[in-house]
Formats: C-alpha cells, structure tokens, sequence
C-alpha cells in the first residue's frame, strides 16, 4: 500500500511539473521587451496647479 503511494506522489509530482512547465513556456512566448523603451516615457507629464481647499465643518 505504501509502495503505490509513493509511485501515485511521484506521479503526481511529475504530473505538475510538465503543467508548470507548459504553463512556463506558454507565458514567455510573447515579446520580451528587453530594450526597455516605451513610447509613454517619452511624453512630458503635464503640469496642473494643485488646488487646495480648507476643510469645511
């Protein structure tokens, strides 16, 4: 009984890990982006001038 325990564990693990692995491949197949430029870094913030009001009551 414990011998098919430990082949149904080692069956399970192995099991998880190729799902981990699929998982794992299919998340880095799209585009890595490794030059680091972004077209939204480029474009300056706008300035607004902050309003502050007094609490009232």
């Amino acid at each position: 009984m414990s011998e098919d325990k430990a082949v149904s564990s080692e069956e399970i693990k192995r099991k998880f890990k190729e799902a981990l692995d699929r998982k794992n491949a299919r998340q880095h197949g799209g585009e890595a982006h490794l030059d680091g430029d972004s077209p939204v870094h480029a474009a300056p913030a706008p300035q607004l001038k902050r309003e502050f009001r007094r609490k009232s009551g």
